[in-house]
């Protein structure tokens, strides 16, 4: 499985940006597709995922409301739109895929991994 995140970049306060997650080499109608982001010392965290099987979602309390999954079975894409953003959304974002049907939202429960993009929120 290989998976390519973009659509990072810098923006403002409140502003809004769009990732997306290209994923290939695997049937993707069958796999949770999870974002996660990490800053630098931190811990990668989960912020949002989403069954290509059910569409059920999963979202952080911090980005409830903000940021939107959202999926295309047929392009193998999986996007996140994040609006209202605050500083601290700043970190590298990184999707990633889990097999099973069950969304999980610790980093370890997933199996392949992106490289990262990073978005930057300035105040």
């Amino acid at each position: 499985v290989q998976l390519q995140a973009s659509g990072g970049g810098s923006v403002q306060v409140g502003g809004s940006l769009k990732l997306s997650c290209a994923v290939s080499g695997h049937s993707f109608d069958e796999y949770i597709i999870g974002w996660f982001r990490q800053t630098p010392g931190n811990e990668r965290e989960g912020v949002s995922a989403i069954s290509a099987v059910d569409d059920s979602t999963y979202y952080a309390d911090s980005v409830k409301g903000r940021f939107t999954i959202s999926r295309d079975n047929a392009k193998k894409m999986v996007y996140l739109q994040m609006n209202s953003l605050k500083p601290e959304d700043t970190a590298v974002y990184f999707c990633a895929t889990r097999s099973g049907p069950v969304i999980r939202t610790a980093p370890y429960e997933y199996d392949s991994w992106g490289q990262g993009t990073q978005v930057t929120v300035s105040s």
